[in-house]
Protein backbone atom coordinates (compact mmCIF):
# COMPACT_ATOMS: atom_id res chain seq x y z
CA UNK A 1 0.00 0.00 0.00
CA UNK A 2 1.31 3.47 -0.90
CA UNK A 3 1.11 6.45 1.42
CA UNK A 4 -2.14 8.37 0.76
CA UNK A 5 -2.11 11.80 -0.85
CA UNK A 6 -1.60 14.74 1.54
CA UNK A 7 -0.70 12.34 4.40
CA UNK A 8 1.77 14.74 6.07
CA UNK A 9 -0.73 17.60 6.16
CA UNK A 10 -3.75 15.58 7.31
CA UNK A 11 -4.76 16.21 10.92
CA UNK A 12 -5.19 13.06 13.02
CA UNK A 13 -8.42 12.67 14.98
CA UNK A 14 -8.06 14.05 18.45
CA UNK A 15 -5.27 16.47 17.52
CA UNK A 16 -5.93 19.96 18.81
CA UNK A 17 -5.14 23.11 16.84
CA UNK A 18 -5.27 26.15 19.14
CA UNK A 19 -6.75 29.51 18.24
CA UNK A 20 -4.04 31.73 16.75
CA UNK A 21 -3.25 34.78 18.86
CA UNK A 22 -3.90 38.28 17.52
CA UNK A 23 -6.64 39.69 15.32
CA UNK A 24 -9.42 37.63 13.73
CA UNK A 25 -12.45 38.42 11.59
CA UNK A 26 -15.56 37.12 13.34
CA UNK A 27 -19.07 36.39 12.13
CA UNK A 28 -21.90 36.55 14.63
CA UNK A 29 -23.95 33.37 14.74
CA UNK A 30 -26.40 34.75 17.27
CA UNK A 31 -26.86 37.64 19.68
CA UNK A 32 -29.50 37.16 22.37
CA UNK A 33 -30.76 39.03 25.40
CA UNK A 34 -30.21 37.56 28.85
CA UNK A 35 -29.80 38.46 32.52
CA UNK A 36 -26.69 38.08 34.66
CA UNK A 37 -26.72 36.15 37.95
CA UNK A 38 -26.94 39.53 39.68
CA UNK A 39 -30.07 40.38 37.67
CA UNK A 40 -28.42 42.87 35.31
CA UNK A 41 -29.36 42.95 31.60
CA UNK A 42 -26.79 41.56 29.19
CA UNK A 43 -26.39 40.17 25.70
CA UNK A 44 -24.87 36.82 24.82
CA UNK A 45 -22.83 36.81 21.60
CA UNK A 46 -22.07 33.52 19.83
CA UNK A 47 -19.48 33.87 17.06
CA UNK A 48 -17.15 31.98 14.75
CA UNK A 49 -14.18 32.96 12.63
CA UNK A 50 -15.54 34.48 9.43
CA UNK A 51 -14.96 33.50 5.80
CA UNK A 52 -11.56 34.86 4.80
CA UNK A 53 -10.12 34.52 8.31
CA UNK A 54 -7.08 32.25 8.62
CA UNK A 55 -9.10 29.91 10.89
CA UNK A 56 -12.48 30.18 9.16
CA UNK A 57 -15.17 27.97 10.72
CA UNK A 58 -12.95 26.95 13.68
CA UNK A 59 -15.70 26.89 16.31
CA UNK A 60 -18.31 25.31 14.02
CA UNK A 61 -15.83 22.48 13.44
CA UNK A 62 -15.15 22.20 17.17
CA UNK A 63 -18.90 21.96 17.79
CA UNK A 64 -19.32 19.28 15.11
CA UNK A 65 -16.46 17.24 16.59
CA UNK A 66 -17.81 17.47 20.16
CA UNK A 67 -18.87 13.92 21.05
CA UNK A 68 -20.65 14.79 24.32
CA UNK A 69 -24.37 13.94 24.19
CA UNK A 70 -25.27 17.44 25.44
CA UNK A 71 -22.75 19.27 23.27
CA UNK A 72 -22.80 23.04 23.42
CA UNK A 73 -21.38 25.97 21.47
CA UNK A 74 -17.76 26.51 22.60
CA UNK A 75 -17.32 28.80 25.59
CA UNK A 76 -14.25 30.26 23.81
CA UNK A 77 -16.63 31.59 21.12
CA UNK A 78 -19.20 33.03 23.53
CA UNK A 79 -19.14 36.53 25.02
CA UNK A 80 -21.36 37.83 27.82
CA UNK A 81 -21.62 41.63 27.66
CA UNK A 82 -23.36 43.65 30.36
CA UNK A 83 -25.57 46.33 28.84
CA UNK A 84 -25.53 48.71 31.80
CA UNK A 85 -22.85 49.87 34.22
CA UNK A 86 -23.27 50.09 38.00
CA UNK A 87 -25.16 53.41 37.63
CA UNK A 88 -27.65 52.00 35.13
CA UNK A 89 -26.06 53.82 32.18
CA UNK A 90 -24.83 52.17 28.97
CA UNK A 91 -21.68 50.14 29.73
CA UNK A 92 -18.44 50.85 27.86
CA UNK A 93 -18.21 47.18 26.83
CA UNK A 94 -21.65 47.27 25.21
CA UNK A 95 -20.97 50.59 23.44
CA UNK A 96 -17.64 49.23 22.16
CA UNK A 97 -19.37 46.13 20.78
CA UNK A 98 -22.06 48.19 19.00
CA UNK A 99 -19.51 50.64 17.58
CA UNK A 100 -17.32 47.82 16.24
CA UNK A 101 -20.31 46.07 14.63
CA UNK A 102 -21.50 49.24 12.91
CA UNK A 103 -18.01 50.22 11.69
CA UNK A 104 -17.52 46.69 10.32
CA UNK A 105 -20.86 46.62 8.47
CA UNK A 106 -21.46 49.88 6.55
CA UNK A 107 -25.11 50.96 6.35
CA UNK A 108 -26.10 48.57 9.17
CA UNK A 109 -27.44 49.94 12.46
CA UNK A 110 -27.83 47.74 15.52
CA UNK A 111 -30.90 49.81 16.37
CA UNK A 112 -34.26 49.64 14.61
CA UNK A 113 -36.16 52.91 13.94
CA UNK A 114 -38.09 52.38 17.22
CA UNK A 115 -34.76 52.24 19.16
CA UNK A 116 -35.01 48.50 19.87
CA UNK A 117 -32.03 46.23 19.26
CA UNK A 118 -32.04 44.41 15.91
CA UNK A 119 -31.37 40.86 17.11
CA UNK A 120 -32.43 39.33 13.78
CA UNK A 121 -30.45 41.79 11.65
CA UNK A 122 -27.18 41.37 13.53
CA UNK A 123 -26.99 37.65 12.72
CA UNK A 124 -24.16 36.90 10.25
CA UNK A 125 -22.75 40.43 10.56
CA UNK A 126 -18.98 40.82 10.86
CA UNK A 127 -16.85 42.17 13.68
CA UNK A 128 -13.18 41.97 14.59
CA UNK A 129 -11.76 40.34 17.68
CA UNK A 130 -8.33 40.22 19.30
CA UNK A 131 -7.29 36.99 21.01
CA UNK A 132 -4.65 36.89 23.71
CA UNK A 133 -3.19 34.47 26.26
CA UNK A 134 -4.78 34.15 29.69
CA UNK A 135 -3.87 32.19 32.79
CA UNK A 136 -6.79 30.50 34.52
CA UNK A 137 -7.30 28.15 37.45
CA UNK A 138 -10.09 25.65 36.90
CA UNK A 139 -10.91 22.23 38.31
CA UNK A 140 -7.75 22.23 40.43
CA UNK A 141 -5.39 23.01 37.53
CA UNK A 142 -3.51 26.03 36.20
CA UNK A 143 -4.35 26.50 32.51
CA UNK A 144 -3.04 28.79 29.80
CA UNK A 145 -5.94 29.66 27.50
CA UNK A 146 -6.38 31.76 24.37
CA UNK A 147 -9.40 34.01 24.76
CA UNK A 148 -11.13 36.92 23.05
CA UNK A 149 -9.76 39.95 24.88
CA UNK A 150 -11.67 42.69 23.09
CA UNK A 151 -13.67 43.54 20.00
CA UNK A 152 -12.38 45.79 17.21
CA UNK A 153 -13.75 46.81 13.83
CA UNK A 154 -12.72 44.52 10.98
CA UNK A 155 -10.34 47.11 9.49
CA UNK A 156 -8.22 46.89 12.68
CA UNK A 157 -7.81 43.09 12.58
CA UNK A 158 -4.76 42.93 10.33
CA UNK A 159 -2.61 45.23 12.48
CA UNK A 160 -3.85 44.01 15.88
CA UNK A 161 -1.02 43.25 18.29
CA UNK A 162 -1.10 40.15 20.50
CA UNK A 163 -2.11 41.31 23.99
CA UNK A 164 0.10 40.56 26.98
CA UNK A 165 -0.79 37.67 29.28
CA UNK A 166 -3.83 38.33 31.46
CA UNK A 167 -5.02 36.44 34.53
CA UNK A 168 -8.54 35.45 35.54
CA UNK A 169 -9.84 36.27 39.00
CA UNK A 170 -9.78 32.53 39.79
CA UNK A 171 -6.08 32.36 38.86
CA UNK A 172 -5.20 35.45 40.92
CA UNK A 173 -7.11 34.05 43.88
CA UNK A 174 -5.35 30.68 43.49
CA UNK A 175 -1.91 32.34 43.40
CA UNK A 176 -2.80 34.43 46.47
CA UNK A 177 -4.31 31.49 48.35
CA UNK A 178 -7.94 32.62 48.14
CA UNK A 179 -10.99 30.65 47.03
CA UNK A 180 -11.18 30.80 43.18
CA UNK A 181 -14.70 32.32 43.17
CA UNK A 182 -14.21 34.90 45.93
CA UNK A 183 -14.64 38.00 43.70
CA UNK A 184 -16.50 38.57 40.40
CA UNK A 185 -14.94 40.39 37.44
CA UNK A 186 -16.27 43.93 36.99
CA UNK A 187 -15.13 45.22 33.60
CA UNK A 188 -18.39 44.98 31.64
CA UNK A 189 -17.47 41.56 30.23
CA UNK A 190 -18.50 38.72 32.49
CA UNK A 191 -15.91 36.10 33.36
CA UNK A 192 -17.68 32.80 32.76
CA UNK A 193 -16.04 29.51 33.84
CA UNK A 194 -15.14 27.01 31.13
CA UNK A 195 -17.81 24.56 32.22
CA UNK A 196 -20.65 26.99 31.57
CA UNK A 197 -21.07 26.62 27.82
CA UNK A 198 -24.13 27.91 26.02
CA UNK A 199 -26.44 25.67 24.02
CA UNK A 200 -26.21 26.03 20.25
CA UNK A 201 -29.54 27.72 19.43
CA UNK A 202 -28.99 27.97 15.68
CA UNK A 203 -28.43 25.44 12.92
Amino acid sequence: MKKPNNYENTQAQGEFIPVELGGHKLVMKQVSESTSKAGRPMIVVLFDFAPGDRQEGYFTEAFKNDIRPDKKWPNQATQYILIEDEKGDCSRGFKTFITCVEHSNPKFSCWKPDDTFDFAGIKNKLIGGVFGPQMDYYNGRELEKRVLRWFVSTDKVKDAQVPEMSETRAYKNHINGYHPDSMPAGDGFMSIPDGVDEELPFA
